[in-house]
C-alpha cells in the first residue's frame, strides 16, 4: 500500500483495511486518525465561534485556536502516514542479510534507527493529541455553546488517541538499547498521561456546565 493514498480512501476503505488482515494501518494510524478527528472538532466549534456576533469579543482568541487547531490536524494526517511508513521501514530492516558478522552488525545498528524512529513517530502523535487537548480547554468556556458538546467529544477523543498511540510507543521501547533515550520517553509518557487526564476532565466540566 503506498502511504500517500490513503487519505484518497473513503471512511469505509479505511474502516475495512484496518479490520482486514493487512498489518497497517494499525494502532498508530487508528490513534492517529481518532487524534485528527478530535482535532477535526475543536476546529468545528471554532468555525462556528468566528463571524458570530454574540461571540465578538473572543473572536481573536478563537481564530488562533483555529490556526493551531488546523496545524494539529494537518500533522496527525502526516503522524497517520508516517506510521505506516515506519512499518515498512521496520519490515524492511528485517529482511536484511545476517549471513556474515559485519552484515549482523550493520543489520543489528539499522533495527536501532528504525526502533527509535517507530516509537518517537507514535509519541509524536500523543504529543500532538495532547496539544489538542490545551487547544479544547481553551475553547471550552468561550466557544458556540450551541455546539459546545463537541468540545467535549474532542477531548475525550484526544485523550483516548493520546493513551492509544502509546500502546505503539510502549511495544518498540524495550527493544531499545539506549537507556538515556528510554527513561527520556518512559519521562514523556508519565507527563502526558497524567496531564492529559487532567485537561481533560477539567474541559468536560467546563463543557457540562454550558450544556
Amino acid at each position: 500500500m503506498a502511504e500517500n493514498t490513503i487519505w484518497q480512501w473513503t471512511t469505509a476503505e479505511f474502516l475495512a483495511q484496518s479490520a482486514s488482515a493487512a498489518p497497517t494501518p494499525g494502532g498508530g494510524s487508528v490513534s492517529a486518525y481518532v487524534g485528527a478527528l478530535g482535532a477535526s472538532m475543536v476546529c468545528m466549534v471554532a468555525n462556528l465561534t468566528v463571524g458570530k456576533e454574540k461571540y465578538k469579543d473572543v473572536e481573536p482568541q478563537v481564530q488562533v485556536i483555529l490556526a493551531k487547531g488546523e496545524k494539529l490536524l494537518h500533522d496527525l494526517k502526516n503522524g497517520l502516514t508516517q506510521d505506516i511508513e515506519e512499518f515498512s521501514n521496520f519490515m524492511a530492516v528485517l529482511k536484511l542479510p545476517k549471513d556474515t558478522e559485519e552484515q549482523k552488525q550493520a543489520r543489528s545498528a539499522k533495527m536501532q534507527e528504525v526502533l527509535v524512529s517507530a516509537t518517537d513517530t507514535p509519541l509524536a502523535i500523543a504529543q500532538n493529541c495532547y496539544a489538542v487537548l490545551e487547544l479544547a480547554q481553551e475553547l471550552a468556556p468561550i466557544g458556540n455553546k450551541g455546539a459546545i458538546s463537541d468540545v467535549g467529544v474532542a477531548a475525550y477523543l484526544a485523550e483516548s488517541a493520546l493513551k492509544a498511540a502509546m500502546f505503539s510507543v510502549d511495544i518498540n521501547l524495550p527493544q531499545v538499547k539506549d537507556s538515556d533515550y528510554q527513561e527520556k520517553v518512559k519521562a514523556e509518557r508519565e507527563r502526558l498521561f497524567a496531564q492529559a487526564e487532567k485537561l481533560k476532565n477539567e474541559t468536560v466540566a467546563v463543557v457540562q456546565s454550558r450544556l
